[in-house]
C-alpha cells in the first residue's frame, strides 16, 4: 500500500487553542480563566508562540478588552518568570508606561518626595512605544536619577536614595518586545495594562495611573485577585500617576481585600491653560524654586499625598496633603 497520494494532517500548534478561545466568533469566543491566561502568557514568555499567533492573540484581546481574571493570570506568569532577588524589597511600586505630552512629568518629583519621606520607591516603565511623548527614562537621565540596568544597581539605588527607575527589559525582555509592537500593530496591547500590575518586588503598596476610566475597575479587581494589600488606581494626567489638580479625582482603592472609591476634590476653581511647549529646564526650575507654577506644585504635592495615603491607608486626605506639602517645602532645591 502506498501513501504517495495521501495528504497527512499537520498537528495543531499547542498555542492554537488559546487563539481559538478568543477568536471563535461572537457566540463561541469567551474570556480566559485565570489559569488559561497564566498558561498562555507563560508560553509567550518562553518563546513557544509564533509571531502570527502573538499578533492575533494581542489584537483579539485588545478588541475584547482584558478581564480582571486575565490580567491576574498574565501578571502571575510574568512574576513567575521574573528574576528579582527575593530579599530585595520596596515600599511602593510605581509604574510609568504612558509618557507625557500635554504637561511635564511632575509626578517624578512626587515620587522623590515619597522617597524623601523614607519610603523605598520602585518605579518601572517603558519608553518610545508611542511617538511625541516625554518618557520617564529620558527625564530621569536628565536629572541624574538612577536608571538601573540590573538588580544589583536597583539594590544600590534603593539603599542609597530610596528611589530607582527600572526599564521594563530588566524585568522582562519579552514584555518590552511586545510593548514595542505598538507602532507595528497600530494599537496599544494588553501589555500596557498588565505591565502596570507586575509589582516585581512584591511591594505592599501599589499605585497605578490609567488613561481610560473603564480600565479602573479591572485593574482594581485584578489587584484583589493578585492579593495586593494596598492599591490605588487613578485616571492620571496623560495616563501617568499624576493628578490634575484642576479636576476632582476618583481613586479606586483596594485595602486588605476590600474595594472602595475615594474622591479628592479639585484644588482650583478655574482650570489652568496648558503650556504651549514642554521644557525640561522649566521642570528643573520649579524644583529649584526659580519658577513659580501653582499648577505644577499642586500636581506634585497632591500626587505625593495620594501615594503617601496608599502606603499609609489610615491617613486622611488633609493629613496626607499636609505631609506632602511639608516634604515639598523641605526638599533640597540644589539637588538638580
Amino acid at each position: 500500500m502506498t501513501h504517495d497520494n495521501i495528504k497527512l494532517s499537520v498537528p495543531e500548534h499547542p498555542f492554537a487553542p488559546y487563539v481559538r478561545i478568543l477568536g471563535k466568533g461572537k457566540k463561541g469566543s469567551r474570556s480566559f480563566t485565570e489559569q488559561e491566561a497564566f498558561e498562555a502568557m507563560q508560553m509567550i514568555l518562553e518563546g513557544k508562540v509564533e509571531a502570527l499567533q502573538l499578533g492575533a492573540f494581542l489584537m483579539l484581546l485588545r478588541v475584547k478588552e482584558e478581564s480582571p481574571e486575565e490580567l491576574s493570570g498574565f501578571v502571575k506568569a510574568v512574576q513567575a518568570c521574573s528574576k528579582a532577588p527575593e530579599n530585595l524589597k520596596a515600599d511602593l511600586d510605581w509604574s510609568s508606561y504612558a509618557g507625557k505630552r500635554r504637561h511635564l512629568p511632575w509626578f517624578i518629583f512626587s515620587a522623590l518626595l515619597v522617597a524623601q519621606a523614607g519610603y523605598r520607591v520602585f518605579m518601572h516603565g517603558a519608553s518610545g512605544h508611542t511617538t511625541n511623548r516625554i518618557y520617564t527614562e529620558t527625564v530621569a537621565t536628565k536629572l541624574g536619577l538612577p536608571v538601573c540596568e540590573n538588580w544589583q544597581e536597583v539594590t544600590q539605588a534603593l539603599d542609597n536614595m530610596n528611589f530607582c527607575y527600572v526599564p521594563l527589559h530588566v524585568i522582562s525582555p519579552r514584555l518590552e518586545e511586545m510593548i514595542n509592537m505598538r507602532n507595528i500593530l497600530g494599537l496599544r496591547s494588553p501589555v500596557h495594562s498588565l505591565s502596570r500590575l507586575i509589582n516585581p518586588l512584591a511591594a505592599p503598596a501599589v499605585i497605578q495611573g490609567i488613561f481610560h476610566p473603564p480600565y479602573a475597575h479591572s485593574h482594581q479587581q485584578a489587584g484583589q485577585l493578585l492579593g495586593y494589600s494596598s492599591l490605588t488606581v487613578l485616571k492620571g494626567e496623560g495616563g501617568e500617576i499624576e493628578r490634575n489638580p484642576d479636576n476632582a479625582l476618583t481613586c479606586y482603592k483596594l485595602n486588605d481585600g476590600l474595594l472602595s472609591e475615594e474622591i479628592w476634590p479639585a484644588l482650583f476653581e478655574r482650570r489652568h491653560v496648558k503650556p504651549k511647549e514642554l521644557s525640561l529646564e522649566n521642570l528643573i526650575d520649579v524644583w529649584r524654586g526659580g519658577l513659580a507654577d501653582e499648577y505644577a506644585e499642586a500636581a506634585i504635592v497632591s500626587t505625593a499625598a495620594i501615594a503617601l495615603k496608599t502606603i499609609q491607608p489610615q491617613l486622611n486626605q488633609g493629613a496626607a496633603l499636609a505631609e506632602a506639602t511639608r516634604l515639598w517645602q523641605a526638599r533640597d532645591t540644589a539637588r538638580f
